[in-house]
């Protein structure tokens, strides 16, 4: 840390974040875990849509990915160095049920037996997530996934299980992770699997991925103390000029984005003028199914990294980037977020929050030392954390902090291309070196828990 960090991290600690804020770290299964076809896990959704042509951009695949399954205890040796109190992971749903339904597999449990057991001996809280992304392929071929009403008592099956064998020894659970990329990227737009263009069946999985959280949040409640939530993406949108057009566009986005996952889960209803908008393409719903969307919560997650910036004008009005864009294109823009938890706290009042991703794509390099000076992601988790201080300082409840990710890692269908990571990964060796950010991040945290010691006697 430079001077300034110093102070700012000084500042923070003194301002905003108490003794009690949980600084971790986040990754998710099929990005990093690899053993594709080992110890009897089932395929995924992904690993097929990896075997089509044209889907990934460096045509790569997740049979190894950072090979997570047999480092898992360098991985959480490296949490420990950081400093890291919370790890959010999670759970494949086909490496412990291979099919989606019907038989377990052992094999899987153990794996996860033995992650949780090594990160709670390092004194690191486990922080796990049920679905990220990797939907049981036969759930897929055999029902029609998401879009399909059937998968719904499959995955309240597969949360109790969980719970049950797993909800003693972890912090959290949150039955999904960002539903809004599931149904647009998977089934609208085809970016992501299965790779389907069909608005009609994402706007339908959305609501099936809802019905099957509060479903899922009400069987684990039988089973588990813990708490338990769920993880959205929220990319405020903002209007490009002042033209109503460009207003009506951002006030529709955000419908789409934020308010479509944001009612049903607190208010028990979708937002009537995004159900006026997709007309014929609106999901059906039974009765009773909005009663169980809108299940009490202990936690909601909250994943930022951007914010969108709409304009209806040909040529598009570009986002003016003043504080950058990522490798992945995306605005730097830190602003947006103290703006979005203020907003979003007066007008759901949710629970307590976890900033459970945010993180930024660079185009790191290591220098002739072995070095990798990523100066650009010190400064987005800079500014993003005074950021969140700010959120803090105006009355949100924030509990934690989650940066995305621990490890470069399988960036969906951008590959092995994109690097999110404290820890740049040589996918040839699987080395792990720390980036300057992994040195900067320690240090903050290491400030953080500093400035709030006890002095002493």
């Amino acid at each position: 840390m430079n001077s300034n960090d110093t102070q700012f991290a000084a500042a923070a600690s003194r301002a905003a974040f108490g003794p009690d804020f949980v600084w971790g770290s986040a990754t998710s299964a099929a990005q990093i875990e690899g053993a594709g076809a080992l110890d009897g896990k089932g395929p995924s959704i992904w690993d097929a849509f990896c075997r089509e042509p044209g889907r990934i951009n460096d045509a790569s695949n997740i049979d190894v990915a950072c090979d997570h399954y047999h480092r898992y205890r360098d991985d959480v040796a490296l949490m420990k160095w950081l400093g890291l109190k919370a790890y959010r992971f999670s759970f494949a749903w086909p490496r412990v049920q291979p099919l989606g339904r019907g038989a377990w597999n052992e094999a899987g449990f153990a794996f996860y037996d033995r992650l949780i057991d090594s990160l709670l001996e390092a004194g690191i809280a486990p922080h796990a997530t049920l679905y990220h992304w990797d939907l049981p392929l036969a759930l897929h071929t055999q029902l029609g996934g998401w879009p399909s009403r059937e998968i719904v008592p499959h995955f309240v099956d597969y949360a109790a299980e969980i719970a049950r064998r797993f909800g003693d020894r972890l912090e959290t659970i949150a039955t999904l992770n960002e539903p809004w990329c599931v149904a647009t990227l998977g089934y609208e737009t085809a970016q992501f699997a299965p790779g389907q263009t069909n608005r009609a069946a994402a706007m339908q999985t959305s609501h099936h991925l809802l019905l099957s959280h509060g479903r899922a949040i009400k069987a684990m409640r039988a089973e588990t103390r813990t708490k338990l939530g769920i993880v959205l993406n929220h990319t405020p949108a903002f209007p490009a000029t002042e033209l109503e057009a460009d207003r009506r566009a951002a006030r529709l986005d955000d419908g789409l984005n934020v308010r479509w996952y944001m009612d049903p889960v607190f208010r028990a209803q979708y937002p009537a003028d995004v159900i006026e908008h997709l007309g014929a393409d609106a999901p059906r719903i039974e009765p009773g199914d909005m009663a169980d969307i809108a299940q009490p919560l202990d936690f909601l997650g909250v994943n930022f990294y951007t914010r969108s910036y709409i304009s209806t004008q040909e040529p598009k009005v570009p986002a003016p980037g003043q504080q950058g864009f990522t490798d992945m294109g995306w605005e730097i823009y830190p602003k947006a977020l103290t703006q979005h938890l203020v907003r979003i706290t007066r007008e759901y009042s949710p629970p307590p929050i976890y900033i459970t991703e945010n993180g930024m794509a660079n185009a790191d390099r290591i220098d002739a030392d072995g070095r990798i000076p990523d100066a650009e992601r010190i400064a987005y988790l800079r500014e993003h954390l005074a950021a969140l201080a700010k959120a803090v300082e105006l009355g949100v409840d924030v509990r934690g902090y989650f940066y995305w990710s621990l490890l470069d890692n399988f960036e969906w269908n951008s590959g092995y291309v994109k690097r999110f990571g404290l820890f740049h990964v040589d996918y040839a060796t699987q080395t792990r070196t720390a980036k300057d950010s992994a040195h900067w991040y320690r240090a903050f945290i290491e400030a953080q828990r500093v400035g709030h010691e006890s002095p002493k006697a």
